[in-house]
């Protein structure tokens, strides 16, 4: 007999009652329940409890900046800039620069004496910030003039896109006659080019970036359109048809580039292409980021990483009883996979077992909520070939084979995606990795992602993966096994990625080189190797994994090993801290006052690894 409505409730209208449920509903309510009894639906099970909203006066204990103002003030300003001056051009460069200048000047006027640890920390990092914006202003500046011979038009769509922004009003015939001209422009510079022979590395580098700008002119000029087409009564007159010249014109000098000056086949929509920064750049990147170093010198620290590491494969093998062999060893444990469909229980397994881990050793504090909140996604096969592996945050996205994939990237994906593999990577993605590190900075001094940067985001996640190694994480010698290859994976992305910014690797070498030093499957290192020079990733991203990593095992040692803090309130602190710099995270966690001129000195780097 069901219960009896409380007497405080108010009678339920006829009006307002729920609706019969359909016939259907009660069977398909029936069928759940029997998938659960049989075992087929499993529930996900979890030890975390509903999450009941903190304390108020934690959250007023926490720690402040008097800079939070002034940070959140210049982002939301520069935001607002970014939107408005969506166009790359001269008309943007020259607004950002002048932002850049006046921010300078008044971050100069603040008085600096007076702030306390958490405020300078903030004045450094924001004038560090504005500062690397404007040499980045200049280096952008650079590259499109490089593009100059392929793009002589490009001035011409970008008026025409701020000419709107600036006045919308118009004269449809005067704009006709610039768009005919600008398709005349077109086919000209085609003609010029096919007529020239550019076949150096450069050119190709060069004219590929061309080729990705005119995607991003073609969208400007068809937004510019809409904003008029429909509304204005003479535009499509006069418009319409040298408007659809020039886009088909684009459109055919994109395919001309890519096709007759890149040399990419035809239907390849992601060569293996990059475009180097060089030395200067990736050193002025590396001061943006508070590492002191040269691209040479980290080169360096990789390869005693990645020494060490192959050392202890071929432990792991003996191990496994394959000898010295451990790329014998390495495909054994690439056959150790799931069967397709049960990737995404593996994963929630995973998670569970690192968060138990971490619980019972009192490593890190971890809300119920935000064990309670992270969920999955598959990966697209279209995403894995940039980014094989899983992905990660409060959305953790599960590399495994789709069924549209041919069969040799069925095969790759399958072996790539281990479960050896897989166990070192879930707890890089969510707890203590990514999901964590979001759901902590999401609430505590969230104007700091302001200054964030992959050393601590990617060197946070990867730091737990050395950190729980020398926790004996691994149970077994394909454990080790599957940790290692990350590992070595790391440090092989700071030595092939920086030579690839410095000119001293083609792309084909580097996937050659994660094949033969760290055991990749083809499809998968060429799939890594794409990620980290086509653009989609800082110049730096790749190599900040190992290097942040290694930044945040330093200072544990420094601060925890042979000094007074606890694991939980070590890693507790770091996360409540923000996203900067590590550099800053030390200065931070060591209450240093740090001086107006502070620049970066902190040397992390000495000898590997050796556990």
């Amino acid at each position: 007999m069901p219960p009896p409505l409380c007497p405080s409730s108010p009678p339920v209208s006829s009006r307002y009652r729920t609706p019969a449920r359909p016939s259907g509903f009660h069977t398909a309510l029936l069928a759940v329940g029997l998938l659960l009894m049989s075992g087929l639906m499993v529930p996900r099970s979890s030890s975390a409890q509903p999450a009941s909203p903190p304390a108020v006066d934690a959250l007023l204990q926490s720690d402040s900046s008097a800079m939070i103002p002034v940070v959140e003030r210049f982002a939301e300003d520069r935001d607002a800039l970014r939107r408005r001056y969506d166009a790359a051009g001269p008309t943007q460069w020259a607004r950002m620069r002048t932002f850049y200048n006046q921010w300078l000047d008044e971050l100069n006027a603040v008085p600096f004496d007076p702030l306390g640890v958490e405020g300078r920390i903030d004045h450094l990092l924001l004038r560090n910030d504005i500062q690397t914006s404007l040499q980045r202003l200049d280096r952008t500046e650079r590259r499109h003039a490089e593009m100059e011979p392929y793009l002589p038009f490009a001035s011409t769509v970008t008026s025409l896109y701020y000419w709107w922004r600036d006045d919308p009003s118009l004269e449809p015939r005067a704009v006709a006659d610039t768009l005919a001209a600008l398709r005349d422009t077109i086919r000209a510079t085609q003609k010029h080019l096919s007529e020239q022979s550019r076949e150096t590395e450069s050119d190709r580098v060069v004219a590929h970036r061309a080729a990705n700008t005119i995607a991003d002119l073609r969208g400007h000029l068809e937004e510019w359109y809409a904003f008029y087409d429909g509304y204005h009564p003479d535009f499509a007159w006069w418009v319409e048809a040298p408007y659809t010249d020039v886009q088909e014109q684009l459109k055919d000098y994109r395919t001309f580039l890519r096709r007759d000056i890149v040399g990419v086949p035809e239907g390849e929509e992601r060569p293996l292409i990059g475009d180097p920064i060089g030395t200067e750049a990736l050193e002025a990147d590396l001061r943006h980021a508070m590492i002191p170093y040269t691209p040479d010198a980290l080169i360096e620290v990789a390869e005693q990483e990645l020494a060490w590491g192959k050392a202890q494969m071929r432990r792991a093998a003996r191990d496994m009883g394959h000898g010295d062999d451990w790329r014998a060893a390495l495909e054994a444990v690439k056959a150790r996979h799931v069967d397709p469909g049960q990737q995404p229980s593996l994963a929630q397994n995973l998670a569970e077992e690192a968060v138990s881990f971490l619980r019972e050793r009192d490593l890190v504090t971890i809300p119920p909520m935000a064990e309670e909140v992270w969920r999955m996604q598959m990966l697209s096969p279209d995403r894995q070939e940039v980014a094989p592996y899983f992905l990660g945050g409060e959305v953790v996205r599960v590399a495994f084979p789709a069924r549209e994939m041919s069969h040799e990237n069925k095969l790759m994906s399958i072996r790539g995606n281990n479960r050896h593999f897989s166990r070192a990577v879930v707890h890089h993605e969510l707890i203590p990795g990514h999901h964590l590190q979001g759901f902590m900075t999401d609430r505590y001094n969230a104007h700091r992602d302001l200054f964030s940067t992959p050393f601590w985001g990617e060197g946070w996640a990867l730091y737990w993966e050395m950190y729980l190694w020398d926790l004996d994480f691994p149970e077994s010698p394909a454990d080790r096994m599957g940790m290692l290859f990350w590992r070595n994976h790391r440090a092989a992305r700071i030595i092939f990625s920086l030579r690839y910014h410095m000119g001293e690797m083609s792309a084909q070498e580097a996937v050659d080189f994660l094949v033969r030093e760290v055991g990749h499957e083809r499809a998968n290192a060429e799939a890594e190797v794409r990620r980290s020079i086509i653009g989609t990733y800082p110049p730096l991203y790749q190599a900040a994994y190992m290097l942040g990593g290694l930044q945040f095992r330093a200072l544990h040692e420094e601060l925890v090993t042979n000094g007074d803090l606890s694991d939980r309130e070590f890693h507790d602190r770091i996360l409540r801290g923000g996203r900067m710099p590590v550099e800053m995270v030390r200065a931070r966690l060591r209450g240093r006052r740090l001086p107006k001129d502070y620049e970066p000195q902190w040397h992390f780097a000495g000898a590997p690894s050796r556990k």
